[in-house]
């Protein structure tokens, strides 16, 4: 073989490993500056940073341990708003499943859970987080001298109830029930919180609510325990929703309310474990 052809065959290898490299370089450049779409949904699972609110609909009884996971869950994800709906389970269930906006049901009882699982508003099966037992609220060194569930049927003592369609009301009927007692409070009330605010103001001798409602109140307040609460203890479920509009930040926040952390909360504010 000649020199000259030898030289020739020389350049043309030479012009095709430079083409080569050019083609990977440019696939590269292509591969890491890829459409905004694909680009930013590739940062994103990288960094895993959740941002907007979280609307949590829960049991008027969780406020205070609820409250301060959701500050807790604000200051782990910056970026992030948790805003609550506490009141009596049935009322929330019933606001789920007329369209109310909400990510996260956090209820007392299975039953009013069902309300939403029923109607095929929640994602996946719920899971019970937590459980209470009911306690008497009675006021400041109980002038009353309740000292059982049938103290509360006495004459002249003013009892409030929840009503029997929110868990709390539905289990006090259940302790009642297995004493074989039978009560006419002078008023039934929507939630657990509006019934001990009336022991809270005087308006009311006693009250039959949770015993964390009871811890929460302090010295507003005195508790009285009962042996018949052991047979109306509540399971609290909780649940992602179907119309959640933050899904990743809703989950992460049931995340939370399920870790160690959110165990250690709930159970500092007298909460059993399921």
């Amino acid at each position: 073989m000649t020199r000259s052809v030898r030289r020739t065959r020389r350049m043309l290898q030479l012009a095709g490993a430079g083409a080569a490299a050019l083609i990977s370089l440019s696939a590269c450049s292509s591969s890491s500056g890829d459409s905004p779409a694909g680009g930013s949904g590739a940062s994103g699972q990288a960094s895993g940073k959740l941002s907007g609110s979280v609307t949590v609909f829960a049991a008027a009884s969780l406020k205070e341990s609820f409250t301060t996971l959701g500050k807790e869950f604000e200051k782990q994800h910056p970026g992030t708003e948790v805003s609550f709906n506490f009141g009596g389970s049935d009322t929330l269930a019933a606001s789920i499943t007329s369209g109310a906006p909400a990510d996260v049901f956090a209820a007392a009882s299975p039953k009013t859970m069902a309300i939403v699982t029923d109607k095929k508003d929640a994602v996946g099966a719920p899971a019970t987080f937590v459980r209470n037992r009911l306690e008497i609220a009675t006021l400041p060194g109980n002038p009353g001298k309740v000292t059982s569930l049938k103290d509360l049927t006495r004459s002249g003592l003013k009892v409030v109830l929840c009503d029997r369609t929110v868990p709390c009301g539905a289990a006090a009927q259940k302790a009642l029930d297995a004493g074989g007692l039978e009560l006419t409070p002078v008023s039934y009330e929507q939630d657990v919180r509006s019934a001990l605010t009336k022991v809270e103001l005087k308006e009311a001798d006693a009250a039959v609510v949770y015993r964390t409602d009871v811890k929460a109140a302090g010295d507003k307040v005195e508790g009285v325990e009962f042996p018949e609460s052991a047979e109306a203890v509540n399971d609290y479920p909780i649940a992602l929703l179907k119309s959640a509009g933050n899904a990743p930040a809703a989950k992460a926040f049931i995340a939370l309310v399920r870790s160690a952390e959110g165990r250690r909360v709930l159970g500092e504010a007298g909460f059993l474990q399921p």
